[in-house]
């Protein structure tokens, strides 16, 4: 009796072994770092490092490794001192052709990397983090808008035959001239009747037949309310594509997003997603007048000139063909003919007929794919950071139209497989309404958290210590048992957020706290079964075997209970709700395995199968 079958304690030692495993990264804790990325003509070689330990040097900054990844060059640190310092100095010598941020890069040995094996994130109140306050440009919102109509009023008015001369946008408002006032008054109450939210006004100041067009104070209002939400549902699905654990995104007044990603591991790539508002633009080429005599400043109407990678000029039609905002899907990888990076594009319906239209006219002619970006700058002037913001346009690649499609193509011509990765991720995620600036950025060091840190361990310490010696002095050996179990239960809450990559945070930790208390009530309750079987006269191997029978409805019921609980918490709840809910649903599971399946099997190998006079219990 009271005798597990050998599968079963091999499984307990394997289940115990991996959990081990994957808790011991913990344990190492993290270097200060800087993490030093190229811009798209900037690269991190052997030459750039060479440069940085030698300014390194010379300031007297010591380094722990400076090592190449993936995501460019990391550089570790013994302190936050030397950190900040090699920061600002990275800047100096590097300008801004290089994205410098301080990050903090786990000291995980490489034989636990080769099993993927990861400390779990801390949040922003333990570890800290990135914080992101963002400005959406409303007044660009406005300008799109007005843009739109400006393009949808031109296809209402050539199709209803309604003569104009000009249609200009005069900052947020368009201005319209007619051939004559019969055609100004058709034109009217053709557009009053298409846009009821537009008002427009007569205009008869020698200029001829004229129409103001504007926004209505409605209209404006839902557009800039549009641009905001629309902002934060993408900021979240570029988050998202980042992997960031448990991030805020939320609305802050009525034109600012605050954005914090807690234990982000790589904060230079957050940043230059996070910022960028780039697109793509899809455009006809102008063959028909000269690029030299556009050079020369004889740019000819409805026509732009832009440059591209190579140093090529380009006379671009100033209509887009289909633009950002009309892109479903994007994924990269690499053409079949040269195995260049490449970028497969899916449309939506209204950009595939777009598309599909134009190919059907200008088979053999050229299309231009227009690359933009807006880019921000920071200066420090008079001891304070001064944010300049410029837009870059350029053209990542001319070809000729070889057959008809629509929906579906490849656009090729980037740098490299990071860039056409990154511009896939940001096409995907969605086209922001209206550019955004990062107005304040701060990197939350692990000094801030360090209290909470302390105080949080502390108090599981404490808590765990409490039980340890209750559960050993009221209940002899079993107790000790079960503080061996609540050990393991303890690692294994460890190693299930380590392998999750989950982010603890102060609520969390509150969690585990709470675990420590319940997990040994399913042992209590089993122990003091036995105890009652034993005073019933039974013995101790039938008391053994009815105390773990008898109790484990009870403790199922008890733990069930709570776990659906803590499911409706995490399902309803945000952030700090969440990362409570988080761990102690893990708590409970592992809980489950320890006190049951854990400690009957210690007992099973120390006293099944014996005859015994007592239990120490």
């Amino acid at each position: 009796m009271n005798q597990y079958p050998t599968w079963k304690y091999v499984l307990i030692v394997v289940l115990l072994a991996i959990g081990i495993l994957y808790a011991l990264p913990n344990l190492y804790g993290e270097d200060p770092a800087v993490q030093v990325s190229a811009g798209r003509n900037a690269v991190t070689g052997d030459t750039v490092q060479a440069l940085l330990k030698s300014k390194l040097a010379d300031a007297g900054i010591a380094i722990k490794s400076m090592e190449e990844t993936d995501r460019g060059l990391l550089v570790r640190f013994n302190g936050t001192e030397d950190q900040l310092a090699a920061a600002d100095l990275f800047k100096d010598v590097l300008g801004p052709d290089y994205t410098v941020a301080l990050n903090l890069a786990p000291s995980t040995p490489a034989w636990l990397q080769a099993i993927n094996a990861q400390p779990m994130y801390l949040g922003l109140d333990l570890r800290g983090g990135v914080h992101f306050l963002m400005d959406v440009d409303m007044d660009a919102a406005i300008q799109n808008a007005v843009r739109r109509y400006s393009t949808d009023l031109r296809t209402v008015l050539r199709k209803a035959k309604v003569r104009y001369v000009s249609i200009r946008e005069v900052g947020d408002k368009l201005v319209i001239k007619f051939r004559s006032t019969e055609d100004r008054d058709k034109g009217s109450d053709l557009i009053h009747n298409e846009y009821r939210d537009l008002q427009l006004k007569q205009l008869d100041k020698g200029e001829g037949a004229v129409l103001e067009v504007a926004l209505s104070e409605k209209e404006a209002r839902e557009i800039r309310k549009l641009a905001l939400q629309q902002n934060i549902t993408t900021l979240r699905n570029r988050v998202n594509e980042l992997g960031v654990a448990e991030p805020i995104i939320q609305q802050q007044g009525e034109r600012r997003v605050v954005v914090q990603l807690p234990g982000v591991q790589d904060t230079a790539t957050a940043k230059r997603i996070l910022g960028a508002t780039a697109t793509l633009e899809y455009r006809a080429v102008d063959t028909k007048h000269d690029v030299q005599a556009a050079r020369n400043g004889k740019i000819p109407p409805g026509s732009k000139l832009y440059k591209d990678r190579n140093g090529r000029y380009y006379l671009l039609k100033n209509r887009s063909i289909a633009t950002g905002d009309q892109i479903v899907n994007a994924r990269s990888g690499f053409s079949h003919d040269g195995g260049t990076p490449q970028v497969s594009v899916t449309l939506d319906g209204k950009g595939g007929r777009k598309m599909l239209e134009f190919t059907k006219k200008n088979v053999g002619k050229p299309m231009a794919v227009l690359f933009i970006e807006n880019k921000s700058t920071t200066r420090t002037v008079n001891g304070k950071p001064v944010i300049s913001y410029h837009k870059v346009e350029e053209i990542i690649s001319v070809a000729t139209i070889r057959g008809v499609f629509s929906r579906q193509f490849q656009t090729t011509g980037l740098d490299s497989p990071q860039e056409a990765h990154e511009l896939a991720l940001l096409l995907r995620s969605g086209a922001l309404a209206a550019p955004i600036r990062i107005v304040e950025e701060r990197t939350i060091g692990p000094s801030l958290g360090a209290e909470n840190i302390e105080q949080g361990f502390m108090s599981v310490i404490i808590g765990f210590i409490l039980v340890l010696v209750f559960m050993g002095l009221y209940y002899k050996v079993f107790g000790l048992i079960a503080d061996l179990a609540l050990t393991m239960n303890l690692v294994l809450v460890v190693a299930l957020l380590s392998m999750l990559q989950a982010t603890l945070t102060m609520p969390g930790i509150a969690g585990i706290v709470l675990t420590v208390g319940m997990a040994v009530d399913a042992n209590v309750l089993i122990f003091e079964r036995i105890r009652e079987e034993l005073r019933n006269g039974n013995t101790p191997q039938a008391s053994i075997h009815a105390g773990y029978a008898k109790a484990f409805s009870t403790i199922a019921d008890a733990n069930v209970t709570t776990l659906i609980a803590a499911i409706v918490l995490f399902s309803f709840g945000t952030g700090p709700i969440k990362g409570f809910a988080v761990t102690l649903s893990l708590g409970i599971i592992t809980s489950m395995f320890t006190a049951i399946m854990g400690t009957r099997a210690l007992i099973n190998l120390m006293y099944g199968g014996r005859r015994l006079q007592r239990l120490p219990v």
